[in-house]
């Protein structure tokens, strides 16, 4: 029987599995559109498109709705007359143990249709040598600095070579909580961990065309989120968290564990 077929494990089976990580694969060009855990029959709900959102879920900073892609993924592979393919890439695992799996098996496919980034991915995903040495011997942010932040994790950003070009990357486009937005008095652009870029948001927009002409096409919008225009934080701000080639954040409520918006109310 062809393992699309199968919609459940056998009585018994399913106990010895355990916790495990899977991928979903796109039979029409064998590409990894989705990374998972689970326990049980969960691998066969998610092939069939059974598993949905619960709304607990933030997104990942993509310009699309990842579980959106998902289900269309689905359903197109069902419209050619096929069946979704998996993989059970580890079972047997501890409740523990499955987070980190499934994040180091979700670094190795990029451009993946989940919607949230792995467990740690922001501070611990695939870096270069480079990004490892600057993360653990750069200076670092004040611990509990007074002023009030909105720390955006970038970590998809390419060009770090400018301010502007970090300003470019960061400003757009986000689901965020616009009254904390709004009382922070910095936004912090985040890599890996390392603070590279500190801007004021004068005012935030809804993600579209006409607010953001440079990131998106005529009469596109992004549903849900939204973009700041501001400029550049004062000099002294800029080296008090960000400084020659960036500053390490050590304090956990200010790192990112999975989704991409950090807010930080500011020392009283």
């Amino acid at each position: 029987m062809a393992a699309e077929q199968i919609n459940a494990f056998p009585a018994g089976v399913a106990d010895k599995v355990g916790y495990y990580v899977y991928r979903l694969i796109d039979p029409r060009n064998g590409e990894t559109f989705y990374v998972g855990k689970g326990a049980g029959n969960r691998v066969f709900d998610h092939a069939n498109g059974a598993v949905s959102s619960d709304g607990s879920d933030e997104d990942d900073g993509d310009h699309t709705d990842p579980h959106s892609a998902k289900l269309d993924r689905i359903q197109d592979i069902r419209n050619a007359g096929l069946g979704v393919l998996y993989v059970i890439h580890r079972h047997e695992l501890s409740r523990e143990t499955v987070f980190e799996v499934e994040a180091a098996v979700m670094d190795c496919f990029p451009g993946l249709s989940n919607i949230q980034g792995g467990h740690g991915s922001a501070t611990k995903g695939p870096m270069s040598v480079y990004e490892i040495i600057d993360k653990y011997a750069l200076p670092e942010v004040e611990y509990e600095p007074a002023e009030s932040l909105v720390l955006i994790n970038v970590n998809g950003i390419q060009d770090q070579s400018t301010p502007e070009a970090i300003y470019h990357r960061t400003r757009f486009s986000w689901r965020i909580d616009v009254s904390k937005a709004k009382r922070a008095q910095y936004v912090l652009a985040v890599v890996r961990g390392v603070v590279k870029g500190a801007f004021i948001a004068d005012t935030w927009l809804n993600a579209t065309y006409t607010n953001f002409p440079e990131h998106l096409a005529e009469g596109q919008a992004v549903e849900g989120r939204k973009g700041f225009i501001g400029r550049e934080a004062p000099s002294h701000i800029w080296d008090k968290f960000v400084g020659t080639r960036g500053k390490r954040i050590t304090n956990p409520a200010m790192k990112h564990v999975q989704f991409p918006i950090r807010y930080w109310s500011g020392r009283d």
